[in-house]
């Protein structure tokens, strides 16, 4: 709610130039009607003045007071009167993480998975009026996370995403359709999955095509990301002699990913390091907006009206001090 104020013939305001010029002419006229009188002597009239003549410019004031209302009334001076109500609805976000081994890459720093983590915890973080879910998969799926606003909750349950959890593989269609499962009944008009991978689907029950065109059914939109550089990525294994890496083929079905975002009305995006990941998040949150449905109330008053009543009395007083207290008689 907030008031304001402003004139819809502004104008008509520069008139009030011409006061300044208005008040050197009195000054300069009332100099030239003054008559000079001589006396021997002026004790008889005493030293005081008296307060008639104290007062003998307020009649012109009041002149000038009225010539600036009557400038500021042309000028139709409005206050306006402004409310408004704002319903925001949220966004239902399910991000589907791939748990797999190849995850462990390190062509992202520190590795694939670590890089998504914390990329997908500073988007949890922006979405503050969404319901984010979380859900994990690799050679088959489990919910991390149900829906919730809580994201406290939810960027803990990130961090505890690890490789391991479940079989090796990579079932997206199994990981898109327990994300599906997750939010398909939800009210919200707007429902999103976002499908982060580094390889090609190998495992699972669903097709991931067939998936892609369960969530269109249900109006999710579907954005798929593909996690790997353009070449060989290290990656790292235990042997009894420590740690060693082996470089291994990037392989994402980027054909596949394109297509389960396309049929869902979503987008594929192809990250090869942590700052174009982050890119991509940045990307989708600017797309994906809350519905805010806002009404405006407002409501015009006109001033004018108000301030001729204001000039109409002070002409008045002004005509009855000319003709009473301050009269001059020639």
């Amino acid at each position: 709610m907030f008031n304001s104020f402003s004139f819809n013939n502004p104008q008509y305001l520069w008139l009030l130039l011409s006061i300044p010029l208005l008040i050197l002419w009195y000054i300069f006229f009332n100099k030239k009607r003054k008559t000079p009188v001589t006396y021997s002597q002026i004790e008889a009239f005493g030293s005081s003045k008296s307060w008639r003549i104290k007062l003998r410019n307020l009649p012109d004031l009041l002149r000038l007071l009225i010539i600036i209302l009557l400038i500021l009334a042309i000028a139709r001076p409005q206050s306006y009167w402004s409310y408004s109500e704002s319903d925001k609805e949220g966004i239902d976000i399910i991000l589907a993480m791939d748990i797999s081994s190849s995850m462990l890459a390190e062509d992202f720093k520190p590795n694939r998975l670590e890089a998504a983590k914390a990329v997908a915890k500073d988007f949890v973080e922006k979405r503050t009026d969404d319901n984010i879910g979380i859900v994990a998969f690799s050679g088959e799926s489990y919910t991390q996370c149900p829906p919730t606003l809580d994201h406290s909750v939810v960027k803990e349950l990130l961090s505890k995403l690890n490789t391991g959890q479940i079989n090796d593989g990579t079932a997206i269609g199994d990981g898109l359709a327990t994300a599906i499962n997750r939010i398909k009944d939800s009210k919200t008009k707007s429902k999103v999955v976002i499908l982060l991978t580094d390889g090609m689907n190998n495992l699972g029950s669903i097709d991931p095509l067939m998936a892609a065109e369960i969530a269109k059914k249900f109006n999710i939109r579907v954005y798929t990301i593909g996690v790997g550089n353009n070449s060989l990525a290290p990656f790292p294994y235990e042997t009894p002699f420590g740690r060693q890496y082996q470089y291994v083929e990037v392989r994402i079905d980027e054909k596949l990913l394109t297509e389960m975002a396309h049929e869902t009305g979503g987008k594929y995006f192809r990250s090869t390091n942590k700052a174009s990941l982050k890119t991509i998040f940045s990307d989708i949150d600017k797309m994906e907006k809350s519905v805010v449905d806002t009404q405006v109330f407002q409501q015009k008053t006109e001033l004018g009206l108000f301030i001729i009543l204001i000039i109409l009395v002070l002409f008045v007083v002004e005509e009855l001090l000319r003709k009473t207290l301050f009269n001059t008689k020639p």
